[in-house]
């Protein structure tokens, strides 16, 4: 099955530098495959941009992203990841990367984004994290907790990075009301 079977006019857009495939799953719930070939810059980031929003119009919203073929992505690159993100979570969606390689992941480490990002080694393995139903879980939120560097007491509305009011420590909140620093 072709891009343009799956999104009508998928492919009336092309950049030479980022080839998007699409493969839809049954397995996932409104899911899809996406594989990029090629790298991710500020030259062809909108291109990328316009693609995916095309993706999530159409329903999908459980997004799986096969980065095998991704060479290299720049730090602008990394923001449409989470604008999509954004887009996918206010329709109870959820975005997984799967592949990436040294060097993509590095630069995802660096700026954080490995915090924000469901992020595994398999396409079986994203397949599995939509696959399991888990029961909804209480909030852990507002989390009250002290600074693991200064001891200072500090409340987290929700999950996110936020600076130690008193050491300016940075630090990670995730989901499960767990702390790290950075």
């Amino acid at each position: 099955m072709n891009n343009n079977e799956i999104i009508q006019d998928f492919d009336a857009e092309v950049d030479t530098s980022l080839k998007i495939s699409l493969q839809e799953n049954g397995l996932i719930p409104q899911g899809i495959i996406i594989s990029l070939n090629g790298y991710m810059d500020i030259y062809n980031t909108s291109f990328f941009q316009n693609q995916i929003k095309k993706v999530i119009a159409a329903g999908y919203i459980n997004i799986v992203f096969n980065c095998t073929g991704l060479n290299y992505v720049s730090s602008t690159g990394i923001g449409a990841f989470s604008l999509f993100l954004k887009l996918v979570k206010a329709q109870a969606g959820d975005i997984v990367l799967f592949g990436l390689n040294h060097k993509v992941e590095e630069i995802m480490t660096l700026l954080g984004f490995t915090q924000i990002f469901k992020i595994v080694n398999t396409e079986d393995e994203a397949v599995l994290y939509f696959k399991q139903e888990e029961a909804p879980a209480e909030s852990v939120f507002p989390k009250v907790f002290a600074c693991p560097v200064c001891s200072k007491r500090l409340k987290a509305g929700n999950a996110g990075r936020f600076r130690c009011s008193e050491c300016k420590a940075i630090l990670a909140v995730d989901v499960q009301g767990n702390i790290l620093l950075g």
